[in-house]
């Protein structure tokens, strides 16, 4: 008798809120549609940026759809953390991170879950791997639908949303950074393209002070923080109206900057 062919599982991108780290949060379902939260609670096996956040998603989760096996039960695999420091990418001489590893619950017959701590994973966050893994193994892929917080800001800046592109985090060193701002304004002014950098919020202020002193006055700035909260927030302004009133996201709230003309 001839066994039958295992099928294998799918690899879902799972959403998660866009409120890591604030008080309060969000009620889960104001930021995720139930269908997303439905099909997350039938996953028992997960691919993560950190599992204690995967885990507190989870309990979330649980309070809406309970979980297919208790939250002790679940099999969560962290990446490691050096794809989290380097990329997943092969980016700054390294080589490209082999997730296929991490994918083998999904060849033997499991669906898996793909989450970061906020936002859509391998979107401004790490995961990519794990997605071009699924391809190589010939495994479906499921994006969900939940918040991104790239395309809310970029929508409600005002700003050129036909042509844009996320250049990550800026460097720290302050020559370096104010070099780097000045050329994302050019390529902003002379073609129109949407330039979105984010970054870690306790250096929010360092951030927007170094654009206010950078930029030119007449180039717009747009910030975006809290979005999805009570509390968010989108200022759009020239850079000479922000120096008027330098008023920007505090150190807790996650923001998306955006430079256009």
């Amino acid at each position: 008798m001839n066994t039958p062919a295992l099928t294998p599982g799918r690899l879902y991108l799972v959403p998660a809120p866009l409120d890591f780290g604030c008080e309060p949060q969000a009620p889960l379902r104001d930021a995720l549609p139930d269908a997303t939260l439905a099909t997350a609670a039938r996953i028992t096996h997960w691919v993560c940026e950190n599992a204690k956040s995967t885990r507190a998603y989870l309990k979330r989760i649980d309070a809406l759809h309970p979980l297919a096996l208790p939250l002790q039960e679940q099999h969560i695999t962290e990446l490691p953390r050096e794809v989290h420091k380097k990329g997943d990418h092969g980016d700054k001489g390294s080589a490209p991170f082999d997730a296929r590893p991490l994918l083998a619950p999904a060849l033997a017959g499991h669906d898996m879950g793909l989450v970061s701590e906020a936002g859509m994973p391998a979107v401004a966050d790490p995961g990519s791997s794990v997605v071009r893994a699924a391809h190589a193994l010939g495994l479906q892929v499921v994006p969900l639908v939940g918040p991104v917080s790239l395309l809310l800001a970029l929508a409600a800046s005002g700003l050129n949303g036909q042509n844009f592109a996320f250049v990550g985090y800026l460097p720290q060193d302050a020559d370096e950074r104010a070099q780097r701002i000045r050329a994302l304004e050019a390529l902003a002014l002379k073609s129109g393209q949407t330039q979105l950098c984010i970054e870690t919020p306790y250096r929010n202020a360092a951030l927007l002070q170094a654009l206010l002193q950078t930029l030119q006055p007449g180039t717009h700035l747009a910030v975006s923080s809290g979005l999805t909260l009570a509390s968010a927030r989108t200022r759009s302004q020239t850079v000479r109206q922000w120096r008027a009133q330098p008023d920007g996201p505090d150190k807790h709230t996650p923001a998306v900057f955006a430079i256009g003309r």
